[in-house]
């Protein structure tokens, strides 16, 4: 019977395996060696790919411009579109950041602008796809998802409530379905509301409004208006909802106003809609609800935009100035008192604050304001 063959270098070897060990240790040094330098090449091309990437990368950033307007335009997508094109995971880890409270029930966290709640038809990122992210991260591998209380529209920032467990979510989503979660928002809005504080009570509907682009809106459904200087009551629309805004103005100027807003129902786009057409106040960037029949950017004073550092031409970068900063939480659970929960400003609210002249009331400000309004009811 013919002996095994062996070929190495080049060459048959016919033999019975003795003395193998031996050749396989004198041709395995080069090949090992060989492996080692490919292995050396292949690290220092993938470090020249990734360095030309970079420098690839750095060429093609765009240059700080040398045009004010240009400039102030780069900082607003800066502060508010940083987070909607990142990996899952990064937006995951931003999240972890900016948690306000955690206990064994719930985790509260500080939802960025332009982010939705839920996923639909050309959304890429949304908050509910990386809850399972968010819980692995605070909980270790084993944690189950979390779930979503409440939500809030794409455009606003602020509180927001999560739960660990499906029953505590339900729980806390009955709480504010029956009105026991205080609610409470700052606003800055176009011109000043008059009066300074008050209750707007109109019931709200959704309509097709006519005009260029056809669309839908949130639109008031009165049940009274002026006849002659008087008050007549008009048909009720068969699908208005009831809608009621607490608010109080906690800064003014001569054009624009910090105002705090409190929900007393949850109807879709509330308070954009009581601010624009009750009191003809609409929030700082609102390009929906500004005007009725467009859909267009909002459009500003020449002062207004001055102070903000714009043009008109730009005023579709201005994001909405709507922040959900507090929330009280009833007792709940093993908790025996109310949770109080406070979100700090985002960067380009504070900013537009600056440049418009309007001041941050202090907390003890903002608990005698809401004392007087409260004693003048």
């Amino acid at each position: 019977m013919a002996a095994p063959r062996w070929r190495a270098s080049g060459l048959w070897i016919w033999g019975n395996g003795q003395g193998l060990e031996s050749l396989f240790s004198l041709v395995s040094k080069p090949f090992c060696s060989a492996a080692a330098a490919s292995t050396s090449v292949n690290a220092q091309r993938l470090a020249e790919r990734l360095r030309a990437q970079k420098r690839e990368q750095d060429t093609n950033k765009k240059p700080v411009s040398t045009n004010p307007v240009q400039r102030r335009v780069q900082e607003i997508v800066r502060f508010t579109r940083q987070l909607q094109r990142v990996h899952p995971n990064v937006l995951a880890k931003a999240l972890t950041r900016g948690i306000l409270h955690q206990d064994n029930n719930l985790v509260v966290i500080n939802k960025p602008y332009g982010l939705p709640v839920h996923g639909g038809p050309g959304v890429q990122l949304c908050i509910s796809d990386v809850l399972p992210i968010l819980a692995k991260m605070l909980h270790g591998h084993k944690a189950e998802p979390l779930h979503l209380c409440h939500r809030l529209d794409k455009e606003t920032t602020g509180v927001m409530v999560l739960a660990w467990d499906k029953d505590m979510a339900h729980q806390v989503q009955e709480l504010f379905r029956t009105r026991q979660v205080v609610k409470k928002y700052w606003a800055i809005t176009v011109r000043v509301p008059v009066p300074s504080a008050g209750v707007v009570d109109i019931p709200i509907v959704e309509k097709e409004a006519q005009g260029q682009q056809q669309h839908h809106k949130m639109t008031l459904s009165p049940s009274y208006r002026m006849d002659n200087g008087k008050m007549v009551k008009v048909r009720h629309s068969r699908n208005a909802q009831v809608a009621v805004t607490r608010y109080q103005v906690l800064s003014s100027t001569l054009s624009s106003a910090l105002v705090e807003l409190q929900p007393i129902t949850g109807i879709k786009h509330q308070l954009r809609v009581h601010l624009s057409f009750g009191l003809d106040c609409p929030i700082l960037g609102d390009h929906k609800y500004s005007d009725w029949n467009r859909l267009a950017p909002q459009k500003l004073s020449v002062g207004t935009l001055k102070k903000l550092g714009l043009e008109q031409s730009k005023a579709r970068y201005i994001p909405l100035h709507l922040h959900a900063q507090q929330l009280i939480l009833p007792a709940l659970g093993s908790r025996k008192e109310d949770l109080n929960l406070v979100c700090k400003l985002p960067r380009f609210f504070v900013c537009s604050l600056r440049r418009l002249g309007l001041e941050m009331p202090n907390q003890d400000q903002n608990e005698n304001n809401e004392a007087k309004h409260l004693g003048a009811q």
